[in-house]
C-alpha cells in the first residue's frame, strides 16, 4: 500500500539523516553504548544539522514549521540503522512542547535561540521515587520566598532521560496543597537550570535497553528558582502536562512500529545470509510464514501510527487515540521483535547484533508513557465504561 504521510520535503530530509548516521554515528556507536550515553558533543552535530529547531519559529533560529512528520522520519531512520540519538528525543518532542505553549516571549527569547543550537539540552523531569505514573502523588515543592524573587525546590526524581547531559529541566513541583475535591490541584512547571548551587545528579541508571540514552536520578536541596523561570500560571502543571501527552504517546507508538519494520529488515538479511543443514534459513516455510506474519502486523501499525500523526499535525488527536495508538504499536512490537530475533537462533541473544539491542530497547514502550494497562484504563473510559 502506498503511503500519503510524507512528501518530497520529507523524503529529501531522510537522505540527510540517513547519510549523517552512516557518517557520524554507525562508526562510534558501539563506543557510546560502552559509556551508557552518546557524547555531549553530539547535540552540538544535531544542532548544526537543524534537527532541534524544525519545529521552533524562525525568529529564534528554526525552520518555523509546526508538524511532527520530520520527528516520525528520524524515527524510522535511527530504528533503521540499529542506533539512538541519546536524550535528544526528550529535548524536541517533550521539552518543546511545553516550551511554545507555556513560556512568554521574554522566556522564548532566552531559552529558545540555545535551544536549536543544542548548547542548553533540556529534560522533563516529573517522575519521583516511589509515585511511578501516579503523578499527583509528587512530593517534590517549590515554595515561594518571602520577597516573592524566587521560589525554593526541594525534592527528588527519577527515570530523568537525558537528565546526566541536560542544561534546563522542566521540574514538575508542588506549589500548594491537593484540595479535597482535586488532588490534582497545587502542580507548577518550572525551568531550572541544571547549575543552580542545590541541584545535584544522583545515580545514571543502569537500563536494560537504550543503553545510549542517559537516564538520571536528580534531587533538589533548597535550589532557587527565579520567579522568571515559572513556565504558565501557578497550580495549572497537570492540565498542561495532560495537553500534551497525546503528543508523547504518538511518539512512543511511531517509535515502537519503527522499531518493529526494522526488526524485519534485520531478520531478513540473517535468514538469508545463514545457512543450516545446507540450506538459507530464509528457504524454511517456517521462516517465510513468520516473517509473513511479522509483515502483516507491521502493515497494520504502520497504517495506525501514520493516522495518528496526521491526526496529531492537525491538533485532532484526541486522549484516547493516543493511548489505542501507543497500546496497538508498542504490543505489535512485543511480538514482532521476540519472533526476529528468534529466526537469529542464538546469534539472536548476542548484542553484537542490532536485534538483540533493540530488543531491549523495546521493552520500555510498555511501560514509560503510562503503561499498557493505563493505555487501556483510558480507552475503557472513552467508551463509557
Amino acid at each position: 500500500m502506498r503511503r500519503t504521510v510524507f512528501n518530497e520535503d520529507h523524503e529529501a530530509f531522510r537522505e540527510t539523516v540517513r547519510a549523517f548516521i552512516e557518517a557520524e554515528v554507525a562508526p562510534v556507536y558501539d563506543e557510546w553504548y560502552a559509556a551508557g550515553q552518546a557524547p555531549r558533543d553530539f547535540y552540538y552535530k544535531l544542532g548544526e544539522l537543524g534537527i532541534f529547531g524544525i519545529n521552533v519559529p524562525e525568529e529564534f533560529g528554526g525552520a518555523g514549521l509546526d508538524t511532527h512528520k520530520f520527528e516520525a522520519v528520524l524515527y524510522e531512520e535511527t530504528a533503521r540503522a540499529g542506533v539512538n540519538f541519546g536524550g535528544s528525543g526528550v529535548h524536541v518532542l517533550l521539552a518543546l512542547p511545553y516550551i511554545k505553549m507555556l513560556a512568554s516571549d521574554e522566556q522564548k527569547k532566552r531559552y529558545l535561540p540555545k535551544f536549536v543550537t543544542g548548547e542548553e539540552m533540556w529534560a522533563l523531569a516529573m517522575t519521583e521515587p516511589g509515585t511511578g505514573s501516579d503523578v499527583a502523588g509528587m512530593k517534590t515543592t517549590a515554595k515561594l520566598s518571602e520577597d516573592g524573587s524566587h521560589y525554593v525546590l526541594n525534592g527528588a526524581k527519577t527515570f530523568i532521560t537525558g537528565g546526566v547531559h541536560a542544561d534546563r529541566v522542566i521540574v514538575c513541583a508542588r506549589t500548594a496543597a491537593p484540595t479535597a475535591e482535586d488532588r490534582r490541584f497545587g502542580i507548577s512547571l518550572f525551568s531550572v537550570d541544571t547549575k543552580s548551587e542545590g541541584y545535584s545528579i544522583g545515580r545514571k541508571l543502569d537500563k536494560l535497553g537504550l543503553r545510549t540514552s542517559d537516564t538520571a536520578e536528580l534531587a533538589f536541596v533548597d535550589v532557587k528558582v527565579p520567579v522568571e523561570d515559572l513556565l504558565g500560571e501557578e497550580n495549572k502543571g497537570f492540565y498542561y502536562l495532560g495537553q500534551n501527552l497525546p503528543s508523547e504517546r504518538w511518539g512512543i507508538a511511531f517509535g515502537a512500529y519503527a522499531q518493529a519494520k526494522a526488526a524485519i529488515r534485520f531478520a531478513q538479511q540473517y535468514v538469508q545470509e545463514r545457512t543450516v543443514f545446507g540450506k538459507p534459513v530464509a528457504s524454511f516455510q517456517n521462516t517465510k510464514f513468520e516473517l509473513a506474519a511479522c509483515q502483516a502486523e507491521v502493515d497494520a501499525a504502520e497504517a495506525v501510527a501514520d493516522r495518528a500523526l496526521e491526526a496529531l499535525d492537525e491538533g485532532e488527536l484526541t486522549p484516547a487515540e493516543a493511548a489505542s495508538a501507543k497500546l496497538f504499536c508498542t504490543e505489535v512490537a512485543h511480538r514482532v521483535i521476540d519472533r526476529c530475533l528468534q529466526l537469529h537462533g542464538g546469534y539472536g541473544y548476542m548484542n553484537e547484533y542490532p536485534i538483540a539491542r533493540l530488543y531491549a530497547d523495546n521493552r520500555v514502550n510498555r511501560i514509560y508513557g503510562g503503561t499498557s494497562e493505563v493505555m487501556k484504563s483510558i480507552i475503557a473510559k472513552s467508551m463509557g465504561l
